[in-house]
């Protein structure tokens, strides 16, 4: 039979680790937007610009996990017709779904908030502008990272296709993965000039790459990315000391860009903002893997276990999160923000979004039918405890240790 061929590969249930720090890199970014703008007069304004942009590392790891999971999971698989339908099915059920829906949720949430609900509605102005805002992921301020992961579903099997008869872009597919982005970045500079590059699958292409590459070649890295300090080589403890360094000084350099910027009104070229930013997120989807692996084995079963069902959730998190950040900043107690009390309010907002969001995404899945339409994958822990899959939700694939509990994301 054809599926005897199949390669089987190591479950990696430490992924769920993965997911929940990105999630946390999301949710400082998040809580303390408006605090870069609030703030600048605070003595904590170095915190504040810190914590908005050192974490900014949350969505680019996202989308580097997305590929290595996807790519982890399929290359050594026969590409046929089933699998590409299976693959799409599974996005259009998981993913593009809830898309839809959450995005129908904060358009009217956002008329809301502009004041449009309490007068009459016009449709025909109305349905084209959700129409707009949905095709380039702009109903609300977080949802473009859903819809650049949509693209990236969509190219996926090109990708698998070209990857698997191609051992030649397989070797360098890092740095195609640079010079397709770095190529769009500067050609939208000079000529294209299009506003919304952000919603763009092409402008994350190195971390797509990147994830791609390192799931290919997972073999091979394993070692030094699970092995702890003690027990590394030579050779893997100087690529440590590299990846850890070179993490630290692209993070503060691109602190430091930022803090410039925003307190004394320095100017750069912007390519230069492009440069430090992705220079910190590649670093920090590296650093980020192998921190969870030692993590992973580092016998700490509580955090571990918290860590993992964070990450279980983090897509739900994600997607529900900014409610409660809209809520919690209508309470603001008319704080001014350069006082000490305004940085553990903001703070405070990061703690409440993950909190109030796991709680919340957690309970609904759990007792919800059919909360999958809205949230995406439920997790396998969350299902209800009968022989067999569950009814609720359609089978899923069972090739990685994370296959059980979401979708790529």
């Amino acid at each position: 039979m054809e599926a005897t061929t199949i390669k089987k590969r190591e479950r990696l249930p430490q992924l769920d680790i993965y997911r929940a720090l990105a999630i946390l890199g999301v949710l400082h970014v998040h809580a303390t937007s408006f605090a870069t703008v609030d703030a600048v007069d605070s003595r904590f304004y170095f915190i504040i610009n810190f914590i908005n942009i050192f974490f900014k590392y949350g969505t680019p790891s996202f989308i580097f996990l997305s590929s290595f999971v996807l790519f982890y999971n399929y290359y050594d698989r026969p590409l046929n017709r089933s699998l590409i339908t299976n693959f799409y099915k599974r996005r259009l059920l998981y993913i593009l779904l809830p898309y839809v829906l959450i995005s129908i949720g904060y358009f009217f949430v956002r008329l809301y908030q502009n004041g449009v609900l309490s007068g009459p509605l016009d449709w025909s102005v109305l349905l084209p502008d959700f129409w707009d805002r949905l095709t380039t992921g702009k109903n609300y301020t977080h949802l473009y990272f859903v819809f650049i992961s949509l693209q990236f579903y969509i190219l996926f099997p090109v990708f698998l296709m070209l990857f698997k008869s191609s051992k030649f872009l397989v070797r360098w597919a890092v740095p195609i993965g640079f010079l397709l982005q770095w190529g769009f970045i500067i050609w939208n500079k000079f000529d294209l000039q299009y506003a919304n590059k952000g919603s763009l699958a092409i402008s994350y292409m190195a971390y797509y790459l990147l994830g791609a590459y390192l799931a290919i070649h997972y073999d091979k890295f394993k070692a030094w990315l699970t092995s702890g300090w003690k027990k590394q080589t030579s050779r893997q403890k100087i690529g440590t000391i590299v990846l850890w360094a070179g993490w630290l000084a692209m993070g503060i350099s691109h602190v430091m860009l930022w803090y410039n910027v925003r307190l004394y009104s320095a100017k750069y070229d912007s390519l230069w903002y492009e440069f430090f930013w992705n220079m910190h997120t590649v670093f920090s989807a590296i650093v980020l893997m192998q921190l969870t692996n030692w993590l992973f084995n580092s016998g700490w079963k509580k955090i571990t276990g918290l860590l993992a069902r964070i990450g279980e959730l983090s897509f739900a998190i994600y997607l529900v999160h900014p409610l409660w950040l809209a809520y919690y900043r209508l309470h603001d107690f008319n704080l001014n923000p350069v006082t000490d009390d305004y940085l553990i309010w903001v703070y405070g907002g990061m703690i409440t979004a993950l909190l109030v969001s796991a709680l919340v995404v957690q309970t609904v899945m759990k007792y919800v039918p059919g909360a999958w339409v809205l949230l995406g994958s439920i997790p396998r822990s969350l299902k209800p405890k009968v022989p067999g899959d569950s009814k609720g939700q359609p089978k899923r694939d069972v090739t990685s240790g994370d296959s059980k509990k979401s979708v790529d994301l």
